[in-house]
């Protein structure tokens, strides 16, 4: 059950996001007014009024990319809260798709999220959905929630052809995710009758005490990997810059969150920073 301490932090967390989202808001309509006074300036040409506003939007995007960052690792979301931005997000599927998507909602009164928690749980389960969505054999899957007041527990289970496992393509994004917040990931399948993901994400991190990581820990490609990595790009960038598949940039990016003991590709930024 939920304490009075537990409610006023909850509430002192909503109210910080309500301040943040405030402030944000107020810093993009700053940039976009920047944007257009240099794109209107009769004082510049066309081209140096271009290369103004992309500067200006280069800058607001690291720094929206940083401070989304930062709310992520500190911020709270009710358990119950985030589950249903998750029904938000897959209403679409749910709405005008084929799959029949079965939610079961997570007791009221679990621990709130992390910010970073409640994010990426959202996210592993929009992957899985949307694999099995590209593989067109499930016609139903059922998406459970839970909180034992130390980790988020989420399953996954779909009525497909039973053939997924731990190695697929389709599952190592949402194994790097799992990977980088210290969690577990562990796949079912029965042949014909579907196939089931188990997913733990700790709700509090270990303290890290690992040795930093030095480019002599890390292989060519990984410190090919890395470079780019710190420069802001996707992996969808990395992978073409470098010649390799998407999915092989997933799996040395998730080995290089493990190395770094970082959790987020900003830390990993900043942990390479460092040296």
């Amino acid at each position: 059950m939920a304490t009075d301490a537990d409610i006023h932090a909850s509430r002192s967390a909503a109210s910080e996001h309500a301040r943040i989202l405030a402030d944000q808001a107020d810093r993009h309509a700053l940039t976009l007014e920047s944007i257009l006074a240099a794109l209107r300036s009769a004082r510049l040409t066309d081209a140096a009024a271009r290369a103004e506003a992309v500067e200006i939007a280069s800058a607001a995007l690291i720094e929206l990319r940083t401070a989304t960052d930062r709310q992520r690792s500190t911020l709270l979301e009710p358990v119950t809260g985030a589950f249903s931005r998750l029904r938000a997000d897959l209403r679409p599927l749910v709405r005008f798709g084929d799959l029949d998507v079965q939610f079961v909602e997570p007791p009221t009164t679990g621990r709130a999220l992390p910010g970073d928690v409640a994010h990426s749980a959202r996210a592993i389960v929009r992957t899985a959905v949307l694999a099995l969505v590209d593989d067109g054999v499930a016609r139903r899957v059922r998406i459970h929630w839970d909180c034992d007041g130390r980790n988020l527990l989420m399953q996954v289970r779909d009525d497909g052809a039973g053939t997924l496992d731990a190695h697929d393509d389709a599952i190592r994004p949402i194994a790097e995710r799992v990977v980088a917040l210290e969690g577990s990931l562990s796949v079912a399948s029965t042949l014909g009758w579907g196939s089931t993901l188990d997913i733990v994400l700790p709700l509090d991190p270990s303290p890290r005490t690992a040795d930093a990581t030095t480019d002599s820990d890390l292989t060519a490609r990984e410190r090919d990997v890395l470079r780019l990595v710190t420069t802001g790009v996707g992996n969808r960038e990395i992978a073409e810059g470098l010649g390799i598949s998407l999915n092989t940039v997933k799996y040395h990016v998730a080995n290089l969150l493990r190395k770094h003991g970082a959790r987020t590709r900003a830390e990993l930024a900043a942990a390479a920073a460092r040296g």
